[in-house]
């Protein structure tokens, strides 16, 4: 059963959630580990942003807010801490569900494989064959660019990284990379990174 944390300062409106969920097969829990964070923003002692900022810190678990804040600049507030969606009060339930469920599908497809090596996007593991090594976000984040376009210039690099907040120069870049060719070095899969000189990298 899938796990949804779910953060709401309205007793009635928790209730109403927690009943929805179970009856769609999920668990209402309230603090992690989770599958997906349903969280409002206007909370009594901590807000739905600073929540959402710290699930960051620790995971790439979907977020959803659900809130009575209906500006635009609170919704582009909500994407730029990191929310996968943003719902407003009053939901409808039918809407919300279908919203949780892509979600959730898209975090169990999170497994890319390129020429016989597999990262999963969810635990942040590197598998080659019969071996498997734990990769850090950054390391995560540049073999994702990797495998989605096999060349990549340092810049789009860079860039797909500060996309997901995490900061990053070319003398971080380096270091990466050659932490991430170690760790495919010690899996049997040596030479997969290659440097374009001039360009970036490649698969």
């Amino acid at each position: 059963m899938e796990k949804i944390l779910l953060i709401e300062d309205d007793e009635s409106i928790k209730r109403e959630l927690t009943t929805l969920l179970r009856a769609n097969g999920y668990q209402a829990v309230d603090e992690p580990p989770c599958d997906l964070a349903l969280l409002d923003i206007n909370l009594p002692e901590e807000s739905g942003y600073a929540i959402c900022r710290r699930l960051r810190q620790q995971s790439d678990v979907p977020v959803i807010f659900l809130t009575a804040r209906d500006t635009s600049e609170d919704e582009i507030l909500g994407f730029g801490v990191g929310a996968d969606d943003y719902i407003r009060k009053p939901y409808n339930s039918s809407v919300l569900l279908a919203r949780i469920a892509r979600l959730l599908r898209r975090k169990d497809s999170s497994v890319m494989t390129v020429r016989d090596i597999a990262l999963n996007l969810t635990d942040l593991t590197l598998s080659f064959k019969d071996k498997s090594t734990e990769l850090t976000k950054n390391e995560m984040r540049i073999l994702c660019c990797l495998m989605k376009k096999e060349l990549c210039s340092r810049k789009e690099i860079i860039e797909e990284l500060w996309n997901n907040r995490l900061y990053i120069d070319e003398n971080t870049l380096y270091v990466n990379i050659s932490r991430l060719r170690e760790k495919l070095k010690s899996l049997g899969a040596e030479g997969y990174i290659r440097t374009v000189r001039g360009v970036g990298y490649r698969l």
